[in-house]
């Protein structure tokens, strides 16, 4: 029995010298959240989705970034830029702007999970999306009724 712990124990010890060392980076954040207002409706060619209408409200996109986050985020607050992502088509829109970033380490889809808003575009972001959130786009709400902090404990 003391061979065979020691046996497990060497393995254990093995796999987690041949590991990197965990650096800063794990503590930086990986994911966001956009809350964007939507003026008045909006009707937009989203690349394959084909063209989609936004009612006038508040929305909140979760994406995220693994390297250049902070540029990703930039790029999104631009407004000229070669529409690529989902959100671009969006944010391009005349009356349509970014109200607030949230910067978070959680995960992209439990951060998404987290927000309680209706999805409005199936589809919508999650192009790459294996948790199956459905979209990565939620509607909360008409710009008078919107509840802008969906944050559980208002800290992500």
């Amino acid at each position: 029995f003391r061979r065979f712990l020691s046996r497990c124990f060497r393995r254990a010890s093995e796999s987690l010298s041949r590991q990197r060392p965990m650096v800063a980076s794990t503590l930086m954040p990986i994911s966001y959240q956009l809350v964007i207002e939507v003026r008045s409706p909006v009707r937009r060619p989203v690349g394959r989705l084909g063209v989609v209408d936004f009612a006038a409200g508040t929305y909140v996109y979760t994406g995220s970034a693994r390297r250049g986050f902070e540029a990703r985020l930039a790029r999104h607050a631009r407004a000229a830029k070669t529409l690529r992502w989902h959100i671009d088509y969006l944010l391009a829109a005349p009356g349509v702007r970014i109200v607030k970033i949230v910067r978070s380490r959680r995960d992209e889809c439990r951060l998404n999970r987290a927000v309680k808003g209706a999805v409005c575009v199936p589809g919508f972001g999650a192009s790459d999306c294996t948790a199956g959130c459905g979209a990565h786009l939620k509607y909360l709400g008409p710009l008078d009724r919107a509840y802008v902090m969906p944050w559980p404990g208002g800290r992500c």
